[in-house]
């Protein structure tokens, strides 16, 4: 290796007359020299650097006078070899293998290859010497033990002074004489190099979490249920209203799934028409979810209206409530407890869906779905039969249930499990009352739900639904027909929240309701804010 090296300098060395320059190059070592001045071009310290001396003008003696001396025109300095300097440290003491550093200071491998140039240049002002002489190179080679940034007085270096006249040069160090070079800038590590790519990031901080009473101010209880609190409170900070979600933790049954599926389904349902969660803080062995207030739920308003809503007032809700499930639809989340209880309204006629505590998102592949899902009212009949193989039908049937229910003021499929049929069949017998039974070739796949039993039923058949109440006349006709596709008893014939919104109910809503962004409400139409009565 040393070989090739020595022949690429010699064959360099050898063209420098005066067609082709020498480029001028040094190691990094020699970047801080008191008579040379360095023009780095990388940031590397494996390259070479090109080093050009002071002008004759900057070259001034000890006493400060200006010295009279030539300079010369550059210096070059080379490592040796790793693995020679371990040899050399190794077999130093008495070994074969000793340093090529003559008595007069100079290098042996240097005049082996051009003795004449550095003898010229060397001899100074000697009586034979040219000016041409002193414009000749001077070659010497810098040794170190280690290329990290060390200050250990063992590294041994020799070099070649660039005049010996010079004070301010060191003198010449013989071969046994360890040089001093601490005054030159110590090797950078390469790992110290600065990478503008890296990220620096500052120092980790504590931080003390919030306590969530220092936040906000409770001022009413909403409800409670069998494992959560809900409390109107406000906020300190700004004075907004907010709904805080108390969830007790249990010492040994821990979290409850449905707290976990909630937090993490809300995260990515960002809706006009699904309500948002704006916090979680986990203290006081709780959990607590900070939720956007709402004024009232749907079960309330219709405690309020025992006769029904108007018909206005229907088309909007069940709009917003398509446009809300619609959206969870999209994103392959079921929301599997749809029920008035968790339909949420504000003062502005807004309804958003809620407690997602039993929702499931249909794009993870499960085979463990249960049937013990939606309020017994709102499940459908495939479900109540055993079904565990549903889909976005499953939702549409509950949309189904509170259709009628906001038209009529009571709910359609109220059953009872205090009957005599054991277990869902009260409920199943009241759907078939009303929609009818089961046809087997209309609906093949019953024949396979574990819980169909033809022969405990008798025959109903299907009633028109002002045969069960007059109070659907206030949906006219096309009211009547969609909610006859949401309330299907074969699963694969509902209607889906998308095209159920392009049916001709809504016909007289204008089309730029179609077009409005997920975030903003169907009330920034002027047309449907003039229409809103809550």
């Amino acid at each position: 290796m040393w070989g090739k090296i020595t022949s690429h300098i010699g064959v360099w060395f050898g063209l420098e007359e005066a067609e082709r320059p020498m480029r001028a190059s040094c190691s990094l070592s020699m970047i801080h020299h008191p008579q040379l001045t360095a023009v780095r071009s990388s940031k590397s310290s494996e390259n070479l650097h090109r080093i050009t001396t002071m002008s004759p003008q900057r070259i001034q003696d000890v006493d400060g006078s200006p010295s009279t001396r030539k300079p010369s025109s550059s210096i070059f300095t080379l490592r040796r070899s790793r693995n020679k300097e371990k040899k050399y440290k190794n077999n130093g003491g008495g070994g074969s293998t000793k340093s090529p550093i003559s008595k007069n200071g100079t290098n042996e491998m240097t005049q082996s290859w051009h003795s004449n140039h550095v003898n010229g240049a060397s001899s100074g002002s000697g009586s034979g010497s040219t000016p041409e002489h002193h414009n000749k190179n001077i070659f010497s080679f810098l040794s170190r033990q280690s290329r990290s940034r060390s200050n250990n007085p063992s590294e041994t270096m020799s070099t070649v002074p660039l005049n010996k006249n010079s004070p301010s040069m060191p003198p010449p160090p013989s071969s046994n004489t360890v040089a001093d070079f601490t005054h030159l800038r110590r090797r950078r590590p390469r790992s110290a190099h600065y990478d503008p790519n890296t990220i620096t990031l500052p120092a980790k901080e504590e931080v003390t979490p919030q306590d969530v009473n220092d936040l906000y101010k409770r001022i009413d209880k909403l409800g409670e249920g069998s494992y959560a609190t809900v409390y109107k409170c406000e906020s300190k900070l700004d004075g907004s209203i907010v709904a805080l979600k108390e969830i007790k933790l249990q010492f040994q049954e821990g979290l409850p799934f449905t707290a976990i599926r909630e937090a993490s389904l809300l995260r990515n349902l960002r809706h006009a028409n699904i309500v948002s969660l704006h916090d979680i803080f986990y203290q006081h062995h709780q959990l607590t979810f900070v939720f956007e207030y709402m004024k009232m739920d749907l079960s309330k308003y219709l405690e309020q209206n025992v006769y029904g809503l108007d018909s206005i007032d229907i088309k909007l809700l069940l709009f917003q409530l398509l446009r809300g499930l619609d959206f969870c639809h999209r994103k392959k989340i079921l929301h599997r407890d749809l029920k008035p209880q968790n339909l949420l309204l504000d003062e502005d006629g807004v309804l958003k869906l809620a407690d997602f505590g039993l929702a499931r998102a249909k794009s993870v592949p499960s085979r463990t779905y249960s049937h013990e899902v939606v309020t017994l009212w709102y499940r459908p009949p495939d479900v109540l039969m055993g079904s565990t193989d549903y889909s976005t039908s499953l939702d549409m049937w509950g949309v189904g249930c509170i259709f009628a229910e906001i038209c009529t003021g009571a709910a359609l499929f109220p059953g009872s499990k205090d009957s005599h049929y054991p277990g869902t069949k009260d409920q199943l017998d009241m759907i078939f009352s009303i929609r009818g039974t089961p046809d087997e070739k209309k609906w093949p796949e019953v024949k396979t739900l574990p819980g169909y039993t033809p022969e405990l039923f008798p025959r109903y058949r299907e009633l028109s639904f002002i045969a069960v109440n007059p109070m659907f006349t206030k949906i006219l006709k096309t009211g009547q027909e969609l909610l006859g596709m949401l309330l299907q008893l074969r699963p694969e014939s509902r209607v889906s929240a998308a095209s159920a919104m392009l049916h001709p109910y809504f016909a007289s809503f204008p089309r730029e309701v179609h077009l409005l962004a997920p975030s903003q409400s169907i009330f920034r139409l002027k047309e449907l804010k003039d229409l809103r009565s809550l």
